[in-house]
């Protein structure tokens, strides 16, 4: 398979750079892609249409503006039926302009919706002013973008690397348009693990969605596999894209390789969900790393606070400030059931997902969702510096919710941090990939289901854990003295009920107290309440902000306790501690409550509470009624390898080499 490294691409990439530097001076270098793409589209699309120009015109002078009998003379999925082309437009340069558009009017429904989402018009009139019209579609109509010399995967890594280089321009991220090609067919040779028998069988057909599909590269490189294992295969692919470019170039790229193109959808997946109704047998996505939902967050909040688990949102809401979890809620919510051979799905993250949100979190609780629902097959670990816009560590989760029988109930973790080789030259932030044989390596790693240092394999609640609340009594005595009187002069509660004068009486009586002190809350606050009526003072507010002002922690005092007599925790001494979940396999309940309150749950808290904690703060409880329930993969620490420090000798008499060598060269300077 050609990469982006392949001489085609690199002799048309360099060509359609040549052409963009004719917009030098008229146009800013950050918009360049403004007329490149959509002409290159153009270009592409009347290459493709050439041979059977002559019979779609026929076909329109006979019949007029019939699709179905359109499409048939095309051999494509688009046509046009206006009696020019590229090349022909150039004959009337006085009416470049006015030719050129209505070349573009004559294309069919879905071919101008791709070019009026690149606002191409607007690039037409512009060009025409500056006298660059002609130059440049002169330029491109010398461009031979013909199948046969361009194949469809190449022409979809020159897209790519067209985008890159005009994002990075205009300082764009790029990565939020595509994903290097050797990172998608990773994704694509987990999605297909296990299923080659499947795959395999005569005139199978599947759907593949992707719901943040960019330039269509994951779409791609999954049709090409399949086609691998089988090629009488069909795999009808969708998606949808937010960024109006990308999706004109994915959807062009599915209309000239003969994929239904209206199953490209434009708009907000979280907002706009063109795909409501429909279910898929595999998805795949890269979602936008870290991207806040700001923008979209009353009609998130109001589907899941409205309709809960009846539809996308339910198991709860990630912070802002990272929508990932979103992307994979909606792509859960388009499974088919699992009595109907269910789906596989494959999603990158970056390592916040795994971990971030505690107990009871938005995030935590769609861990858990995900985990107690056995959905969560594996996550790999990725080297980082894999992506053009971002050096960080990623991973891919895979889920499904048809495990094979020996993956139910458990989690696969893949370390493949250092299966990765350098790039020769480093484009943006990817300065690394991995070869063909370390995606075969991974893939027999997942594949054998075996643990070894790369591969843990645990059980679903081994991520599992239950937050406690640990709770030590408030121990107070009641007293004037400096501090306290600090306290009364900065109090705001004070300055809000009483006035300047009532302020000034009580301070004075408090100073009368002298040496008072109480242990006892209530004797405090008759105390207090003997002070404040003399002086005219009846006020709940004021007794209790009292009450708060003169209160000093004292270990040595007796707990307080309220009104009922319970003791009250001191929340300056609360603590929190994470206790293993039993071992017991759970299904998920959406209210976990009623498991809280098992003897099993029970019994897990106090066994921890009698060996962790009460021989060092035997005054200590549980707060049980605090008690959550939270998830988190922390994959990294269960392939954590400790490596002992060298031994000091060892490490003194490296300092003294060192020493000696110094001196050496000393005495050289110095002689």
């Amino acid at each position: 398979m050609p990469g982006p490294e392949s001489t085609t691409i690199k002799n048309h990439g360099a060509f359609i750079w040549q052409v963009a530097d004719l917009l030098r001076g008229d146009y800013k270098r950050s918009e360049y892609g403004k007329v490149v793409l959509p002409l290159t589209v153009i270009r592409r699309l009347d290459c493709v249409l050439e041979p059977t120009k002559r019979d779609v015109l026929a076909v329109y002078d006979q019949f007029g503006d019939r699709a179905p009998l359109l499409r048939a003379a095309a051999k494509a999925q688009f046509w046009n039926s206006s009696p020019l082309t590229l090349t022909r437009v150039l004959e009337d340069s006085a009416n470049i302009a006015d030719q050129l558009k209505v070349y573009i009017a004559g294309f069919s429904p879905a071919a101008r919706d791709v070019i009026e989402k690149f606002d191409f018009h607007t690039q037409i009139a512009r060009l025409d002013r500056a006298n660059l019209l002609y130059l440049v579609l002169a330029k491109f109509c010398e461009l031979d973008l013909r199948p046969e010399t361009v194949s469809n995967t190449e022409m979809g890594y020159l897209y790519e690397e067209l985008i890159r280089k005009f994002s990075e321009l205009s300082n764009e991220t790029a990565g939020e348009h595509f994903t290097p090609r050797e990172v998608i067919r990773l994704m694509v040779e987990l999605l297909f693990c296990d299923d080659d028998k499947l795959l395999s069988r005569a005139g199978i057909a599947r759907t593949l969605f992707d719901p943040a599909c960019g330039t269509g590269g994951m779409l791609s490189v999954a049709e090409e596999r399949l086609h691998e294992f089988n090629p009488a295969a069909t795999l009808e692919v969708y998606g949808q894209e937010l960024n109006a470019e990308t999706y004109a170039i994915c959807r062009s790229d599915m209309m000239i390789k003969g994929q239904e193109a209206d199953n490209i959808a434009f708009g907000n997946s979280f907002t706009d969900d063109a795909f409501e109704e429909q279910h898929f047998d595999y998805m795949l996505a890269n979602p936008p790393f870290g991207v806040e939902w700001k923008k979209v967050a009353d009609r998130v909040k109001h589907e899941h606070e409205k309709y809960g688990f009846a539809r996308r949102f339910g198991a709860g809401l990630p912070r802002i400030n990272d929508g990932s979890f979103l992307f994979l809620q909606h792509m859960l919510s388009k499974m088919k059931s699992s009595n109907r051979e269910g789906s596989r799905l494959a999603i990158v993250f970056n390592g916040s997902p795994l971990f971030t949100g505690a107990a009871g979190s938005g995030e935590s609780e769609i861990r858990r969702w995900i985990i107690e629902n056995d959905w969560l097959e594996a996550v790999v670990a990725l080297p980082d510096q894999l992506f053009y816009n971002t050096g960080i560590s990623t991973y891919f989760w895979v889920l499904t919710n048809r495990k094979s029988p020996q993956r139910r109930g458990r989690i696969q973790l893949v370390d493949a941090r250092e299966f990765f080789a350098k790039v020769r030259k480093s484009l943006g932030e990817k300065r690394k990939e991995i070869p063909a044989e370390r995606i075969g390596e991974i893939v027999r790693l997942y594949g054998a289901f075996e643990e070894n240092d790369k591969v843990k394999i645990m059980p679903n609640e081994k991520f599992g854990f239950l937050r406690i609340t640990v709770e030590r009594p408030l121990r107070l005595r009641w007293e004037v003295s400096e501090e306290t009187l600090a306290a009364f002069d900065a109090d705001p509660k004070l300055a809000k009920n009483l006035s300047d004068g009532l302020r000034a009486a009580l301070r004075a009586e408090l100073v009368s107290w002298a040496s008072e002190t109480f242990n006892d809350k209530k004797l405090a606050a008759k105390r207090i309440r003997d002070t404040l009526v003399p002086i005219g003072i009846v006020s709940k507010p004021v007794e209790t902000a009292l009450l708060d002002i003169l209160a000093v922690r004292d270990p040595d005092a007796d707990p307080v306790t309220d009104a009922k007599g319970n003791i009250e925790p001191d929340p300056d001494l609360r603590d929190y501690e994470n206790v293993p979940l039993p071992s017991t396999p759970v299904s998920f309940e959406a209210d976990p409550a009623s498991r809280l309150a098992t003897l099993e749950y029970r019994t897990a808290v106090e066994d921890y509470l009698t060996a962790e904690v009460l021989p060092y703060v035997p005054d200590a409880w549980i707060d049980h009624t605090k008690t959550k329930i939270g998830y988190e993969i922390p994959l990294t620490r269960h392939f954590y390898k400790y490596i002992p420090p060298r031994p000091l000798k060892e490490i003194d008499a490296e300092i003294k080499q060192l020493e000696s060598e110094i001196q050496s060269l000393l005495e050289e300077v110095t002689d």
